[in-house]
């Protein structure tokens, strides 16, 4: 795939930004430059620097999103925009827009819906041991609940298909909202491909967004969320042992007793265990009834995302003035050359 090709796409480049006046216009450049052709939005998420009118000045398309966090305003690009191609990138100037082109590349020619650039680099700068030693924590934890479909889940470089884009529910408010992007690829099996890239160091003047502490809680949170909502079965497992667990740390005492003497004096106790018992087996027993209903929700949440066109510039026609991104795709899609289509 050349890069001529890419005018047959309709490409937005979307970068989501909070106080990144120092870095907006030169990122904002340098996508125009790697990608004449595409539409640059910037939505500026109450920055109280000049973030907005820099961008503007560096030819983007600015949008306000007031609802505070980076989740708020992925689900307000996802619903505003539209197009065959979504590019996301951060506004921070750590992420090369040299890169660009070859992630979009990377998701035509191998028909994929979302390609991550994973970031090589990223412990070079001392500032950031902290939050690469969490990375690698949620990523190692990340493979054991939803698979091992990606190695770097917070990677904020990304390039969708339209499809990816407008069938993610995107639920998230803040910097869990990649983690969720994760998990909805794994849980409908998306085609996708990381493909490593450099990652850069933040210019004096710009400061990173991230709490460490905080916003590992939040994405803790997210995990056990998304575990509950697609894992169930798996979730109220562990729920149900550790609940049973702890009845039978009070259970054993009073059977050992009766064993030993023929009598159960702590009767209080005894019925506390049992009652626990009973809710672990009630706490397994919904975790059994809500896997179907979970299985259910991941087979409509599939049927939608089938019902978007596969719009990646395969097979289109030429486009009229004013005509949707969505409306010119028809027919099946036609192979990226050097490719055939399986029969």
């Amino acid at each position: 795939m050349t890069d001529a090709m890419f005018d047959d796409l309709e490409i937005a480049v979307l970068l989501p930004c909070y106080n990144e006046a120092a870095t907006i216009g030169d990122v904002v450049r340098g996508f125009r430059e790697a990608l004449p052709g595409a539409r640059i939005y910037v939505y500026d998420n109450n920055s109280k620097d000049q973030t907005a009118l820099r961008a503007a000045l560096a030819g983007a398309i600015v949008v306000r999103e007031p609802r505070q966090g980076k989740g708020h305003v992925v689900r307000r690009m996802f619903s505003d925009i539209d197009a065959d191609i979504f590019l996301m990138a951060d506004g921070d100037g750590t992420y090369a827009p040299a890169d660009g082109p070859e992630l979009i590349r990377t998701l035509v020619s191998e028909r994929c819906d979302m390609v991550v650039g994973t970031r090589r680099g990223v412990t070079d700068d001392a500032g950031r041991r902290g939050h690469a030693f969490g990375n690698t924590i949620f990523n190692t934890l990340y493979k054991q609940i939803f698979g091992d479909d990606f190695t770097d889940i917070f990677s904020g470089y990304r390039a969708f298909s339209r499809r990816f884009a407008k069938s993610f529910p995107a639920v998230s408010g803040g910097f869990e909202i990649e983690t969720e992007m994760s998990v909805h690829a794994s849980q409908l099996k998306l085609p996708v491909m990381e493909l490593a890239l450099d990652y850069g160091r933040r210019p004096e003047g710009s400061h990173s967004k991230l709490s460490t502490f905080r916003d590992g809680a939040r994405i803790l949170w997210m995990f056990a969320m998304l575990m509950k909502e697609t894992r169930p079965f798996t979730f109220f497992s562990y729920l149900s042992v550790f609940t049973l667990a702890i009845s039978m740390m009070f259970m054993v005492p009073v059977l050992n007793e009766y064993f030993l003497t023929g009598l159960v004096t702590r009767m209080p106790t005894w019925m506390l265990a049992m009652a626990l018992m009973m809710m672990a087996l009630m706490i397994f027993t919904g975790g059994v009834i809500l896997d179907s209903v979970a299985r259910g929700r991941a087979e409509q949440k599939r049927f939608h995302y089938m019902s978007i066109a596969a719009a990646r510039g395969e097979g289109r026609t030429t486009a009229k003035p004013g005509q949707r991104a969505s409306d010119r795709a028809e027919g099946l899609p036609e192979a990226p050359e050097g490719h055939k289509l399986a029969s």
